[in-house]
């Protein structure tokens, strides 16, 4: 992506010199697209009553009994490979793949039935030891040059078990003994160094959910990694502050978009702004940081904090509301001294870089300034609602 970054930056560097706008502005769509369309596909399976659909309903950010969640249940509910979109980025698709070593699906044509092929990687879940079908799978995997992790679900009922038999209950030691099981019943198998992450997905922040995204994102191909990440729920501070710098990178090609289709006039700012691209690429941090209104209601059923309290930290009026061009401009005009002072510096830097002419430079850095300001506000504000909903100090 570096060099295609490279690449876009020259051609429209060009199209702006010979003051060809059209041109520019088209590269830029076409980059900025292709960006938000990388696709993900990433494969969910184990075998049955594992909690497989549970997590494949969690990582997209969604309750079980959500519009759209897959099927749960104590017995096998997915007889056929079967797609669900992420909500939010249609570009990622959760497979939920049927159960494993099934009559229906045998482990030595199971890999051949589902189409290996498509999926970026596997996610093998189990609810206990992992047994001979998954490290049979895993084998197969492996052989096919994919990656595979082991997951361990329902954490958060094991942890709920042993407090009740177990009189001086110790929590960190017991993920221990958990952890040394599933790993010593691996290498048993002929696994050297399996990693296998114990997670809850009714509660990702806990446990290794926060360590499995980071070892998904690091072992990604570079050009999926942001697709991945911007998709993923906020289940740690350094998330947030991870897509936050993922959604900073663009910011110039929004801004040079901008400048070369023209917009509104921005009363106190003296550029005109395309407010409607502002709302568009505002409304994907609104959701990328979930704080548009069903994540937050959602975030409240699951933490059990009622959803006033969360909207009482929240401190954009573009949280849980409509992002539109109208609400931009009132938001702009209402905030100019703030916006004139946010990233001068950032903004000054691509003008020369991107060949933007005179003529424009005052609405690049206007749109560049305005997104690095609303992206700063609306991350702030993800890291006061993600800690009252653990009930930590919200000051950020």
């Amino acid at each position: 992506m570096e060099n295609l970054s490279a690449r876009i930056q020259e051609e429209v560097r060009q199209s702006l010199q010979n003051n060809d706008l059209a041109s520019a502005a088209s590269k830029i769509r076409g980059f900025l697209r292709q960006e938000e369309s990388i696709p993900l596909n990433i494969a969910v399976t184990g075998e049955a009553g594992s909690g497989k659909s549970t997590f494949v309903n969690a990582i997209r950010g969604i309750d079980n009994g959500d519009e759209g969640a897959a099927p749960t249940g104590t017995v096998e509910t997915t007889m056929e490979r079967t797609p669900y979109p992420h909500p939010h980025f249609p570009s990622i698709t959760i497979w939920d793949l049927p159960g494993i070593g099934t009559r229906k699906f045998p482990v030595d044509k199971y890999l051949e039935h589902v189409g290996f092929e498509r999926f970026d990687f596997f996610i093998i879940v189990s609810a206990e030891r992992f047994r001979e079908n998954d490290v049979r799978l895993a084998k197969e995997i492996q052989k096919m040059g994919k990656k595979f992790y082991y997951v361990r679900s329902k954490t958060d009922q094991d942890i709920h078990n042993g407090k009740r038999s177990q009189r001086d209950f110790n929590e960190a030691q017991f993920l221990r003994s958990i952890r040394k099981d599933c790993v010593e019943g691996l290498q048993k198998e002929g696994f050297q160094s399996p990693q296998v992450f114990l997670i809850s997905s009714f509660e990702l922040h806990l446990y290794d959910f926060p360590l499995l995204e980071e070892t998904l994102e690091r072992e990604l191909p570079q050009h999926k990694r942001d697709t991945f990440l911007l998709a993923m729920p906020n289940m740690s501070q350094e998330i947030i502050n991870r897509k936050k710098e993922a959604y900073s990178y663009n910011i110039k090609y929004y801004s040079a978009l901008s400048a070369a289709a023209g917009g509104v006039p921005i009363p106190g700012l003296g550029a005109a702004v395309d407010t409607g691209l502002v709302a568009h690429v505002v409304n994907q941090y609104v959701i990328g940081f979930g704080l548009d209104r069903p994540s937050l209601q959602r975030l409240s059923t699951r933490t059990g904090v009622p959803l006033d309290e969360l909207m009482k930290v929240i401190s954009s009026p573009l949280a849980a509301g409509a992002v539109t061009s109208e609400v931009i401009l009132k938001i702009l005009a209402q905030s100019a001294g703030a916006v004139t002072l946010m990233a001068a510096k950032g903004a000054v830097i691509f003008i020369p870089l991107l060949g933007i002419l005179t003529s424009m430079a005052l609405s690049f850095t206007t749109t560049y300034r305005a997104l690095s300001y609303f992206l700063q506000e609306l991350a702030d504000d993800a890291q006061r609602v993600f800690r009252r909903a653990l009930g930590l100090n919200t000051t950020v």
